[in-house]
C-alpha cells in the first residue's frame, strides 16, 4: 500500500517511542497531521517556532527523553534557531524537523524562490548532525541518524528539512525499512572499565576530604540516588554545578549551594580527591581552576562521563572513566563499601557550616533591604514556601534569576528549568508550558522579570487553549534590572534606555488571554494572590511590585560577574 511522507515520518517518529510533537502548523504538514489520531500523536501548536522549541526542551528535561519539535518551510524553520541554539548550549536531545520548498527549487537556488534559504547551513553550526532528506526512501535512514547523533555521547539537538514534494509524496509502505532503537544504536552505556572503577575507589577510600561534584549528566542519566548514596556513605560535601540543581537536595546537610562561595570554595580547595560526574567543569564551575579547586596534581580528580570529548576537559584527570553514570556509580560504591566502612563527618565541616551561616544571615539582611514594593528575596521566600517539594521551578530574567536562585531552593530531581549555560531571556513561559505538559500532575510555577516576560507573553493564550495551569509570578521593577545593575557599576550617571513603561498590566494581559490574573503590592498580599491563582484551576499570572532600588543589587551578582568577567581563562 502506498502511503505519504508524511505518515512514514509518524511511523518513524512512533519507532522511538516519540507521543506529543511541538511546532507551528504549516501546510507542507498536512500529509502527516491527517494521520496523528491513527499513530496516537498529539500536536502541541503554541504561538511562535522559538517558543514551540523551549517547550520541547523543557519536556526532554522533565521527562529525561528526547523530543520533537517542527517548522514550517523557511521563515518557521529560521524562527526555530534561537530555541535550538539554547538546546545546543545545554546539551537537550532534541530533534528539530522542518519543511522546505520542493527540490526542483532548492538545489541549486534558481534565484527568486519564494521561502527558500540554505536551512542545512543554517543549522550546522548549532546542532549535532543537519541534513535535508533527498530522497523518502531515505526518511527512515536520516531519522535514525538524528536520533543516533542526538543521544549519543553529550546530549544535543539536530535538524532535518524534509522538502515538501517529499512530504505530500508516495511511497510503497512495504518498501520501508523502519527499525526500533534497540536495532540501530547503543542503549545505555555500562559501568566503564573495571581496573578504573578499582582504582577510583581506591582513591576515595583512602582520602581524608573527598568531595563530589554533579554535572547536568547525572540528571540525564537518572543517577541521583546513586551519587547522594555514595557522598553519605563517605560523609563527604557535594556540590553540582548550575545546570544539575535538584541531584541533591538543597536542603542536605553537606550540600553546597554555587552561590555559597565560601563555603564551597573551601570544601572543593581542600578535597584531597574529587569525584567529578557528567560536568564538562565550566565557566560558572572557573573551568577547575583558581580558589574554587585544588592544586593541579595535588587535589586527584576523577572523571565520571558519558562523553570521551567531555573526559579532562577544562582540568586534567588522574582518573577518566568513560561510562553511564548511574551503573558506574554503583560499581564505584559498591568498591568503595568493600575498602572501607562508612564515613563521620571530617572536622573542615565547621568551618564550611559556619560559612553557611554567614551566608544565611546575609540572605535574611538583604530581604530587609528596600522601601517601595516587594523585596524580591521575600517575594521568592514566599512563593518557594507556598509550593510543595517536588514542583517544578522555571525561572527567567537578569537580576530576577539571581534572586531567585538563592532564596528558591531545588529540592527534588527534574524541577528545575533554566538556561544556565545560555541565559537566554524569554524561555521561561515556553519552559514552564513544557514541563506542565511533560508532568502535568505536578504544580510548575514561573518566577520572571518583567522584561523577560515580553519576549513570550503571547503563550499565554497557549497555556489557556490546552489547559496547562501554571503560575507565573512577574517581579515587575519597570524596567531592565541587570542592565540597570551594570550601568551603574560602570558609574554611568543616567540610566540608559534601562526603563520600561511603569504602566503595563501584565495582569490585565493575562485576563485578556482568558487566564487569571492579579496584581499584588505588598508582601502580605501574595500568599492569598498565590492561593486564589491555584483556585482557579486556570493558568495565572501575579504581577508584583518588586522595589527598584533592592532589585539592583541581588545577592549572587558579584560572584556571577567575576566568574564571567575574570581575566584568567
Amino acid at each position: 500500500m502506498d502511503i505519504k511522507g508524511g505518515e512514514v515520518l509518524l511511523k518513524c517518529l512512533q519507532q522511538e517511542n516519540i507521543t506529543t510533537l511541538f511546532g507551528i502548523l504549516d501546510g507542507s504538514f498536512n500529509a502527516f497531521l491527517e494521520k496523528l489520531d491513527a499513530y496516537g500523536m498529539r500536536f502541541v501548536n503554541p504561538r511562535h517556532e522559538a517558543a514551540a522549541v523551549h517547550m520541547a526542551e523543557a519536556y526532554a528535561r522533565v521527562r529525561g527523553e528526547p523530543a520533537v519539535v517542527l517548522g514550517g518551510i523557511g521563515p518557521g524553520a529560521a524562527n526555530m534557531i534561537s530555541g535550538v541554539i539554547t538546546a545546543y548550549a545545554e546539551g537537550v536531545p532534541l530533534i528539530a524537523i522542518s519543511g522546505q520548498r520542493r527540490r526542483n527549487i532548492i538545489y541549486p537556488d534558481r534565484g527568486g524562490s519564494f521561502q527558500n534559504v540554505d536551512l542545512v547551513g543554517l543549522f550546522k553550526p548549532v546542532t549535532k548532525f543537519s541534513a535535508g532528506v533527498r530522497d523518502l526512501n531515505r526518511l527512515p535512514e536520516l531519522v535514525r541518524h538524528a536520533f543516533r547523533h542526538a543521544m549519543n555521547g553529550r546530549p544535543g539537538p539536530v535538524y532535518l528539512e524534509i522538502p515538501e514534494d517529499l512530504m505530500r509524496g508516495e511511497i510503497d509502505d512495504e518498501a520501508l525499512q523502519i527499525f526500533s532503537p534497540s536495532q540501530y544504536r547503543a542503549g545505555k552505556a555500562g559501568a566503564g572499565d573495571a581496573a578504573l572503577i578499582q582504582h577510583a575507589a581506591e582513591l576515595l577510600a583512602n582520602s581524608k576530604r573527598p568531595l563530589l561534584h554533579a554535572g547536568s549528566g547525572v540528571s540525564w542519566a537518572g543517577a541521583w540516588d546513586e551519587f547522594v548514596a555514595l557522598a553519605d556513605y563517605l560523609a563527604a560535601p557535594m556540590t553540582t554545578s548550575l545546570a544539575a540543581r535538584g541531584i541533591v537536595p538543597e536542603d542536605h546537610p553537606r550540600y553546597f549551594h554555587a552561590l555559597n562561595r565560601n563555603a564551597l570554595e573551601a570544601a572543593r580547595s581542600e578535597a584531597d580527591v574529587v569525584l567529578v560526574v557528567g560536568s564538562r567543569v565550566g565557566e560558572l564551575d572557573a573551568w577547575g581552576k583558581g580558589d574554587s579547586w585544588g592544586e593541579v596534581g595535588a587535589q586527584k580528580i576523577i572523571h565520571i562521563d558519558l562523553d570521551p570529548l567531555s573526559l579532562g576537559l577544562n582540568r586534567p584527570v588522574d582518573v577518566g572513566i568513560l561510562a553511564d553514570a548511574k551503573p558506574a556509580l554503583q560499581a564505584l560504591c559498591a568498591q568503595v563499601k568493600q575498602l572501607t566502612p562508612s564515613r563521620a563527618e571530617h572536622d573542615g565541616f565547621k568551618i564550611y557550616r559556619e560559612y553557611s551561616q554567614d551566608w544565611q544571615a546575609m540572605l535574611s539582611s538583604q530581604m530587609e533591604a528596600g522601601a517601595e514594593g516587594v523585596n524580591p528575596g521575600a517575594l521568592v521566600k514566599t512563593v518557594r514556601e507556598f509550593f510543595p517539594r517536588d514542583a517544578i521551578t522555571v525561572q527567567d530574567g537578569g537580576n530576577t534569576s539571581l534572586w531567585t536562585a538563592s532564596y528558591n531552593p531545588i529540592l527534588a530531581p527534574h524541577s528545575y528549568l533554566y538556561t544556565t549555560k545560555f541565559g537566554h531571556l524569554g524561555t521561561g513561559l515556553p519552559y514552564a508550558l513544557g514541563a506542565k505538559l511533560a508532568a502535568p500532575e505536578r504544580p510548575v510555577y514561573l518566577i520572571s522579570g518583567d522584561g523577560a516576560m515580553g519576549f513570550n507573553i503571547q503563550e499565554l493564550e497557549t497555556a489557556r487553549r490546552y489547559n496547562l495551569n501554571v503560575i507565573v509570578i512577574v517581579s515587575c521593577d519597570n524596567g531592565w534590572g541587570m542592565e540597570r545593575s551594570s550601568q551603574a557599576f560602570f558609574n554611568i550617571p543616567d540610566f540608559i534606555e534601562c526603563d520600561l513603561s511603569p504602566d503595563t498590566r501584565y495582569d490585565q494581559v493575562a485576563k485578556a488571554f482568558g487566564c487569571h490574573g492579579e496584581l499584588v503590592n505588598t508582601l502580605a498580599e501574595l500568599r492569598p494572590a498565590l492561593e486564589r491563582a491555584v483556585a482557579s484551576n486556570k493558568p495565572a499570572l501575579i504581577q508584583v511590585t518588586a522595589d527598584i532600588t533592592a532589585n539592583m543589587m541581588p545577592p549572587g551578582m558579584l560572584t556571577f560577574t567575576g566568574l564571567v568577567y575574570r581575566a584568567e581563562n
